[in-house]
């Protein structure tokens, strides 16, 4: 069946409660840093830790004054906390909170995203082994080229799967990145040492030089890390769509008890879950040209890319924790038709055996030329006549002058094409299984 999304995590933690909490908490470290160099009392830190935190809809309503999120969301805080507030927010600007925390939420997005890429790997490899030996045409260009095994395919999607997963690990450690460097990032109004302890509280590193912002690079690599992610799941949803095709239907993905494909035609069975991956795709990887576009600010910087962010980042990661759960939904049900593999191998007559024909001609000395010739007009010929390429090669005589029955016999034995699959396992998945 076609996995219902249900997974909540992801979503919540790009609600509004869940953003301000990192705020506060990002304040509230601040807070602890600045009274470890005695600049803090004690007694406020206590009072700010006991007292400290907002409503929404207050928050709400000074932003409607006030026209600036921060500032509503200080003002909020400070009511809560009475007199100690004052030394909320010392020697920050917004950015200072605000970058800082979209870290904190992008880092635990990323483990979000790394746990459901493991995941679909596992799903990967499953398949890859469960089809491994399962004989089908390989195709270039959509036509017959030589057969192949289904379970490459998985083994090939698998070994991407892992090169994203390293790339979103990376991403993680690129955006892992807190800022408390002051209004342009010259620590004007605030130590250094507040920056280390509080970005080593958080689990972050700082950023070696900053503007008043988070360097956009940062964010844009990651999104372009979601892109890659989101393409990789597009090529295997494509691949799924053509194996659908009534043509070919090869593979199948799954489909529910009551499912229904067509308002019009009750006989439709319509790949419409890796129809909606290939959509969602698209605007994963238009995201990732608009955080691109945020890279380049005004001098220090502008607030062009926070408009933007605040809809492109919740957007990608909840897409692809989407994406990346029920393509691995569609992969583990997947509807494999190993007949129909055989009956549409056969419908090209042989022909993928003609560069094993050629390749033998010349070894027994045929020119490369010669041989090609005679290899595609025997081919053509059985193209045009729908015919047995094999029976034709066996009636040509410039094939026979050089080749014996046994000779075009052990051409077409298919364990030819097999016999380094598990080579190409042992290089994929390792010599275990």
């Amino acid at each position: 069946m076609i996995e219902r999304y249900t997974r909540q995590e992801m979503g919540r933690l790009w609600e509004p409660e869940n953003r301000f909490r990192k705020w506060l908490d990002v304040e509230i470290a601040v807070c602890e840093a600045w009274a470890e160099l005695g600049k803090i009392p004690k007694s406020a830190l206590k009072g700010i830790k006991e007292r400290a935190g907002f409503d929404i809809r207050r928050i709400d309503e000074i932003e409607a004054v006030v026209r600036h999120d921060v500032i509503a969301f200080l003002t909020s805080v400070a009511e809560k906390v009475g007199p100690e507030s004052r030394y909320i927010h010392k020697g920050l600007t917004s950015s200072d909170i605000v970058d800082t925390a979209l870290s904190l939420l992008m880092r635990e997005a990323a483990e979000i995203i790394i746990k459901d890429i493991r995941n679909l790997i596992a799903v990967l490899r499953d398949q890859a082994f469960r089809y491994r030996e399962t004989v089908c045409i390989g195709r270039s260009h959509g036509v017959h080229a030589e057969p192949m095994t289904f379970g490459l395919k998985f083994a090939l999607w698998y070994e991407e799967a892992k090169r994203n997963l390293e790339r979103m690990e990376k991403a993680k450690r690129v955006i892992s990145i807190g800022k408390f460097s002051g209004a342009v990032g010259t620590f004007s109004n605030i130590p250094t040492e507040i920056e280390e302890k509080v970005c080593r509280k958080l689990g972050l590193k700082p950023e070696p030089v900053a503007t008043q912002v988070v360097q956009r690079d940062r964010h844009a690599e990651y999104l372009a890390t979601l892109a890659i992610i989101a393409a990789s799941m597009e090529k295997i949803a494509v691949e799924i769509r053509h194996l659908q095709r009534t043509e070919v239907l090869e593979a199948e993905e799954p489909f529910a008890k009551g499912q229904k494909g067509s308002s019009a035609m009750p006989h439709k069975r319509n790949p419409v879950g890796c129809e909606n991956l290939s959509g969602l795709a698209r605007v994963v990887r238009a995201n990732s040209l608009a955080g691109l576009e945020d890279v380049a600010l005004w001098h220090e910087r502008d607030i062009s890319h926070s408009s933007v962010e605040r809809v492109i980042i919740p957007d990608s990661t909840i897409l692809v924790d989407y994406m990346l759960n029920r393509l691995a939904g569609i992969l583990s049900g997947l509807q494999v038709y190993q007949e129909k593999m055989k009956e549409n191998m056969a419908r090209s007559y042989g022909l993928y055996n003609s560069q094993n024909v050629l390749i033998r001609l010349t070894e027994k000395g045929m020119s490369r030329e010669d041989a090609y010739a005679i290899v595609q007009k025997n081919a053509m010929l059985s193209w045009k006549k729908k015919t047995d390429f094999k029976r034709l090669l066996l009636k040509d005589k410039d094939v026979r002058r050089y080749l014996k029955t046994k000779d075009i016999d052990d051409i077409f034995d298919l364990k030819h094409y097999f016999r380094n699959i598990d080579y190409i396992f042992s290089r994929v998945f390792g010599k275990a299984r």
